[in-house]
């Protein structure tokens, strides 16, 4: 959609250009305008008044006439009286008062108005010869043409109408982005031949399921006989759904880029105008134009922008909206299929299309892209760093596993910014360090350099975030820590602490949901055992274990209280995801105390944990203080000293097999000490090299895919602790 977006910009008028239009119409309008005030003041029939003959033949007797001209073919007079006389007349009517000089002005403007009159002849134009010549007055006659008449109708209508057409044009083209005033109704999509495009399914990675939906179709398209021989006909629309950022645009150019066919592309905000009846206009124009082009497929991006359901719940109610979606209704209802006309829909909100528009004969197919698993996020990472110089030390893997939840277009931003810190560190390729630091950024931002903090609130926060990690490695099925820092960061974190799963998980239990509520306490807990305090830092902590524990209740059925009971519905799944409470005020004030239970057990949990470990956590803060940032390793080498559990014996094992020993050991351990040891072979996401190459670093190159450890980025499933988003 980059590319198009950049078309189009490049499509419209530069705006010096526009500027010399805008200024070129401007001039000829003023000066039409000057034209047209100068000829009806002081020129033109316009200002020339008419009199009897008897008028005319009494000023020719009292010699007040100056000049006659005659127009035989009309029997028509224009007489020119003397200016004397006038002024002599004027001036006996207003009896010589003393005037400003914009009187004076239009004065003399009255004087040339009543100087020349019309008259008709009524004589033959030998006797007016005779009078002529008897009183000395000059005369002359003129032969009626029709130009003078047609260079007033043109000068004083046609030219203005023509100048403000243009005007209208150039406004309607910079508003609506139409060719005109009569192209307002017109369809304004985009039309692209697969070369244009240059997408096929070659380039759509992580979504194999709605890839392979969509090859029926390119299929049908390319072999329409195939399918009709036995009775079968090409589904009219299909409506992709899922998260922003999944690839729904992407899929839909790579159907048209495969199929080798027309592609109208345009939104639903593009069939909405300023003018009532616009949109179902264009909605006519677009079919038309397609069916002239069949075979051939529609894209309507953010469909819902028309598509909102008519009841009065979801905001109906809007005439314009709803004319133009029946339209839609209508037009889809209408074509025949069988011509290979196929309509893409593409939506985040599928809750809010109207019913009629979601029947099979309108869209016959949904197809769910959703975010991608952890393969699809590898083949994603491949695609996008297929142009990008990378070394050997990358493993994009580990990377995957690392970002759990991202979608197709957070990978591509990640790839990019590893690849524009390789470039600001001086380096030709993109190592591992650059993609876990991009990692990073784009989840807490970048490292606040010029914010510093006091001695006591380094402090605090040391043992905020020594609270989180310390719980996490105490509990049972807990994720293991891979890094703890007290720098700050861009977007507000004060410090935080990232965990890694061993796995990539789907499903959570109701120990691993309770343990993640502790592990989120942990840090506020830490607070009031050591500084006898408590301070603003664990708000994001305390929202993050709220929404756990609601969830617990009102979704999961896993509140004792309150049993298999659902009290909530989840609104808009692929935006915000937030849900709403079906149930009476007094079952929701008592969902409200069973929050508040579970989080103050929660709570005295781990501040019992942290008190009988207080020693340790003293240690762990000392050394994250002078630090600043510690490895998980490092972590766990000092929590496995102070517990005197020995650490993990390293078997001198080749490097390709030595990735495989360490999850055979991982899987054989269950109680949490052990579980957290299987993260200590993990390196962090400043360093690359594992446990074994840390003392030969010769082997790095061949343990390419085995010593990058994956580091997990928050989700929503991941226990991650950031003391932030406060100030103290």
């Amino acid at each position: 959609m980059d590319n198009n977006s950049q078309n189009q910009n490049n499509k419209r008028p530069g705006g010096g250009k526009n500027n010399s239009w805008m200024m070129i119409l401007a001039l000829l309008c003023t000066v039409v305008v000057i034209f047209l005030f100068y000829n009806m003041v002081f020129g033109g029939k316009g200002a020339t008044q008419t009199k009897e003959y008897t008028e005319f033949l009494n000023d020719l007797e009292n010699d007040r006439v100056e000049s006659v001209e005659l127009d035989a073919e009309n029997a028509e007079l224009t007489v020119t009286l003397k200016l004397s006389a006038v002024i002599q007349e004027s001036d006996a009517e207003s009896g010589g008062a003393e005037s400003s000089r914009l009187e004076q002005y239009a004065y003399y403007v009255q004087l040339q108005n009543e100087r020349v009159y019309t008259t008709r002849l009524m004589e033959s134009m030998d006797n007016l010869t005779e009078r002529l010549e008897e009183h000395g007055v000059s005369g002359q006659r003129v032969v009626s043409t029709s130009s003078g008449l047609l260079t007033e109708i043109f000068v004083g209508v046609v030219l203005p109408v023509v100048l403000l057409w243009l005007l209208a044009s150039f406004l309607m083209r910079r508003m609506g982005g139409g060719s005109g005033p009569l192209n307002v109704g017109k369809s304004n999509a985009k039309v692209y031949v697969q070369k244009e495009t240059g997408v096929t399914f070659k380039d759509v990675a992580g979504e194999d399921e709605a890839k392979e939906s969509l090859v029926e179709v390119v299929d049908f398209l390319h072999n329409p006989g195939k399918y009709s021989s036995i009775g079968a006909r090409l589904p009219k629309g299909a409506l992709l759904v899922g998260p922003p950022g999944t690839g729904k645009t992407l899929l839909a150019k790579a159907v048209a880029g495969e199929a080798h066919v027309p592609f109208f592309s345009l939104t639903g905000s593009d069939f909405i105008e300023l003018y009532v009846g616009v949109g179902a206009s264009r909605v006519r124009d677009l079919f038309k134009e397609a069916t002239k082009s069949a075979p051939c497929i529609i894209f309507i991006d953010e469909i819902d922008a028309i598509g909102r359901s008519r009841d009065s719940k979801y905001g109906g109610g809007n005439e314009e909206r709803e004319q133009t979606l029946n339209q839609l209704l209508s037009e889809m209802d209408g074509f025949d299929s069988s011509k290979g006309i196929l309509i893409l829909g593409a939506t985040n909100r599928p809750e809010i299309l109207d019913k009629a528009l979601l029947r099979p004969g309108r869209f016959d197919r949904r197809i769910i892209v959703d975010k991608p698993d952890l393969k699809g996020r590898v083949e994603i990472l491949k695609v996008h760093a297929k142009d990008v110089k990378m070394d050997e030390s990358v493993d994009l893997d580990a990377i995957a596993l690392a970002t759990s939840g991202a979608v197709g277009s957070d990978l591509a931003n990640m790839i990019n910014e590893a690849a524009i810190n390789a470039v600001k560190e001086g380096r030709e390729y993109v190592c591992q360090k650059d993609l876990f630091n991009a990692v990073e950024q784009v989840l807490v931002g970048k490292e606040k350099k010029d914010r510093i903090m006091s001695a006591e609130e380094r402090k605090i926060v040391s043992y905020h975030e020594v609270g989180h990690a310390l719980i996490t490695a105490l509990q049972k099925n807990s994720e293991p820590v891979q890094k703890i820092t007290i720098v700050p960061r861009t977007m507000g974190a004060l410090g935080y602490v990232m965990q890694v799963p061993e796995e990539e998980k789907y499903l959570n239990s109701k120990e691993e949901l309770e343990n993640m509520i502790v592990s989120a306490l942990g840090g506020r807990a830490a607070e009031e055992i050591v500084f006898g305090n408590v301070t603003t830092g664990a708000a994001n902590d305390i929202e993050k274990a709220t929404s756990i524990a609601k969830n617990m209740i009102t979704r999961f059925g896993m509140s004792e209280r309150f049993g298999l009971a659902g009290f909530a519905t989840v609104e808009s799944q692929y935006l915000e995801g937030r849900t709403s409470l079906n149930c009476s005020d007094k079952t929701a004030a008592d969902i409200d105390e069973e929050v508040v239970r579970m989080l103050k057990e929660a709570y005295e949990k781990a501040k019992a944990l942290l008190s009988e470990n207080r020693e340790l956590m003293d240690k762990l803060a000392d050394y994250l203080i002078e630090k600043e940032t510690i490895t998980g390793k490092e972590f766990m080498q000092i929590f496995r000293k102070e517990k005197g559990i020995p650490e993990p014996v390293e078997e001198e094992k080749p490097a390709v097999s030595e990735k495989a020993e360490e999850g055979t050991d991982a899987s054989a351990e269950s109680d949490s000490e052990v579980s957290a040891e299987n993260s200590e072979s993990d390196t962090t996401g400043e360093e690359t090299v594992s446990d074994e190459d840390a003392s030969s670093e010769g082997e790095l190159p061949e343990s390419k895919d085995d010593n990058i450890p994956p580091i997990e980025t928050p989700s929503d499933d991941s226990d991650i602790g950031i003391f932030s988003k406060h100030t103290l």
